[in-house]
């Protein structure tokens, strides 16, 4: 091969080499939520979205490729001193997006550590202004001002911070130990608290039950008084009705004896004789008794049992006086052994329908369940002697 064509050989060679490095050069793939930064002979040319890119070779040059998904950042413990001056030890997590990658580039030389050192201000001044009791109770307040204050300062770099978290504040460990006593005797205090609170509700609770019980008492013993009184009525109501009409009967019996017995004496026509034996046969009875030692026949015993012969009788063909019925005897006549209209009613043995009224609301207020006394507007129970159930009366 001639020296000519060697040549020509070899700077075929370096044209096809130098095509195919501007080919690879010119173009570039841009990933997802990635952004490129393009520069043209040094200066800034535009940003690159994701997915193809063409540059000019050996012109244009990708400056730095930018993240655009939201990143986290957690930052070592920072000192901070706070308004009652406690050291304490705050960890901070800070989330941020970047939103313009040209500001995020050529605004700030290094982003992190630029959000770190903000981060570390911000927190010693806000937290530097708050007791440590409030630093610990105000995560939330110290999270919202930081946010706040960085999303402020990190937006001419084109940063976007989302929230910012305390991930632990740690105060001295003399300051610790001093916390936990006190959270100790918080504990202890509000448990003599509840246990003192669970006395009273108990207490309370037996008073309630006492009081109840003492009303229930005091309402089963009206109740039994009640009944007790209208059954002592009722029954000396039934007693002297039954004492009543055993009195009539006893009358209208005597009555009836002594009928049969004049009838009896009218219808045996007795001589004088005979009345006198009967006479002298009543004597020693009228003589018994304790009292009586000794009894004397009347002198005109004959006269009285004559002219009571003559009253009765008529002298009959032996001089004798015997019984002569009068014309009236043989008229009807109301017999008193009868039963008269105006005491019908002794002998009627129902039960008063009033009566039986009373003693079955009584029996039904003694059975009824007496329910939770309930408190009027004087705060007296309304069974406290006021507003009790009316008693029925006869």
């Amino acid at each position: 091969m001639d020296p000519v064509t060697l040549v020509l050989y070899v700077v075929s060679a370096i044209v096809l080499i130098l095509i195919i490095t501007a080919v690879v050069k010119s173009v570039t793939v841009v990933r997802q939520a990635e952004a490129a930064v393009i520069e043209r002979l040094g200066r800034y040319q535009r940003t690159a979205a994701p997915g193809l890119t063409i540059l000019v070779p050996f012109i244009d040059r990708i400056r730095e490729r930018v993240a655009l998904w939201e990143q986290v950042v957690s930052f070592p413990p920072q000192p901070v001193i706070t308004q009652d001056n406690l050291t304490v030890s705050i960890d901070t997590v800070v989330y941020y997006q970047v939103t313009e990658p040209r500001n995020a580039v050529y605004e700030i030389s290094d982003y992190i550590n630029g959000v770190q050192q903000l981060t570390t201000t911000t927190l010693r001044d806000v937290v530097g202004g708050m007791s440590l009791e409030e630093a610990l109770t105000s995560r939330e307040t110290i999270n919202t001002r930081l946010r706040r204050a960085l999303d402020d300062a990190t937006g001419p770099w084109g940063l976007r911070v989302v929230r910012v978290e305390l991930k632990a504040i740690d105060p001295p460990p003399s300051i610790q130990h001093s916390m936990e006593q006190q959270m100790k005797a918080d504990r202890e205090k509000r448990a003599m608290i509840l246990t003192a609170e669970g006395h009273r509700e108990s207490s309370i609770a037996a008073a309630q039950g006492n009081k109840q019980a003492a009303i229930l008492n005091a309402e089963g013993n009206k109740q039994a008084v009640i009944l007790e009184a209208e059954a002592d009525r009722q029954a000396t109501m039934l007693r002297a009705q039954g004492e009543r009409a055993a009195a009539f009967y006893q009358a209208q019996g005597e009555a009836k004896a002594i009928e049969k017995t004049f009838a009896a004496i009218k219808a045996g026509r007795p001589t004088p004789e005979m009345l006198a034996y009967q006479y002298l046969q009543t004597l020693p009875q009228m003589a018994q008794g304790d009292s009586n030692k000794m009894w004397v026949v009347p002198s005109d015993f004959g006269k009285a049992l004559e002219g009571f012969t003559k009253m009765l009788g008529a002298p009959g063909e032996d001089r004798v006086f015997r019984y002569q019925p009068s014309p009236e005897d043989s008229t009807a006549a109301t017999r008193p052994g009868h039963t008269d209209e105006d005491v019908a009613d002794w002998f009627d043995m129902s039960t008063d329908p009033e009566i039986a009224k009373v003693v079955a609301a009584a029996e039904q207020r003694a059975d009824a369940a007496v329910a939770e006394p309930e408190t009027n507007g004087l705060g007296r129970h309304a069974t406290d002697g006021v507003g009790l159930p009316p008693t029925d009366t006869v």
